[in-house]
C-alpha cells in the first residue's frame, strides 16, 4: 500500500485554521482605470483605479489599488513590504464579486499559474493522500476515477513523477493534468465542493 500521512482530514483542517497565509505574488484578472462606478447621466466611470487579481500560492481573489496602469495576466508583487505597482490591498473577493471580465479570464490565468509552477503541481500527484476510507484526493480531479487513481498510486511507488509529460506517459489515457488542475481550482473558487485541494489556507495540498 502507498504510505500516507497518518492524520485525519478533520485534524488536518483544524491545524490549517490556525495558519493564515498571505500571497506574495498575484496575476491581474481585470484592471479598471476609472473604477467600478458609472455616472448614470454620462455613462462614464467616475471612480478610482482598481484591479482584481488572483494570488499564485493559495489562489486568493483580491481587490487592489494600483500605483500604475496594469495589464491583464501581469504578475505583480502583493506581499508585505514595498510594492512597486500596488498601492493598497483593499479586500478579499468572492467569485461572485468578480467582474465579467475577471470571470472570463480566470480559467486562462489559473492555467498560466499551473504551467508556471509545474514542479509544485506534479508533486501533488506524488503525495496526494486519501480523504476518507472511500474517497482519495486524486479522485477530486475531474477525469480521475478509481482506475486512474490506482494507476497513479502504483506508478508513484515505483518512482516519483518528474513532470506532466512523465505523468501522462506512465499513466495511459490520463486527461491533460494541466486542464484537470485548472478546472478543479476554478470549481473550488466557486465553492462547488466542500473539499479544497488547492484553494485557501484550509486546502489539503500544501507545498
Amino acid at each position: 500500500m502507498d504510505r500516507y500521512r497518518k492524520h485525519s482530514y478533520r485534524e488536518s483542517i483544524e491545524k490549517k485554521r490556525r495558519n493564515v497565509e498571505y500571497e506574495e505574488y498575484a496575476y491581474v484578472l481585470d484592471y479598471l482605470p476609472d473604477g467600478y462606478y458609472v455616472d448614470l447621466m454620462s455613462g462614464r466611470r467616475t471612480g478610482k483605479p482598481v484591479a482584481q487579481v488572483i494570488g499564485e500560492k493559495v489562489f486568493t481573489l483580491l481587490e487592489v489599488t494600483p500605483k500604475v496602469d496594469l495589464m491583464l495576466y501581469e504578475r505583480v508583487f502583493v506581499g508585505k513590504g514595498d510594492r512597486d505597482k500596488i498601492l493598497l490591498i483593499n479586500k478579499k473577493l468572492s467569485y461572485d464579486e468578480l467582474t465579467d471580465t475577471a470571470k472570463a479570464e480566470l480559467p486562462y490565468v489559473v492555467e498560466e499559474i499551473v504551467k508556471n509552477n509545474e514542479e509544485r503541481f506534479v508533486q501533488f500527484f506524488n503525495v496526494a493522500p486519501p480523504i476518507t476510507n472511500r474517497l482519495h484526493s486524486l479522485e477530486l480531479l475531474p477525469g480521475i476515477g478509481k482506475k486512474h487513481m490506482w494507476e497513479i498510486i502504483e506508478e508513484r511507488q515505483r518512482e516519483p513523477f518528474k513532470s506532466f509529460e512523465d505523468l501522462r506517459k506512465r499513466v495511459k489515457g490520463l486527461p491533460d493534468p494541466i486542464k484537470m488542475i485548472t478546472k478543479r481550482i476554478v470549481d473550488e473558487l466557486q465553492d462547488k465542493d466542500r473539499y479544497k485541494l488547492f484553494v485557501g489556507h484550509r486546502r489539503i495540498f500544501r507545498l
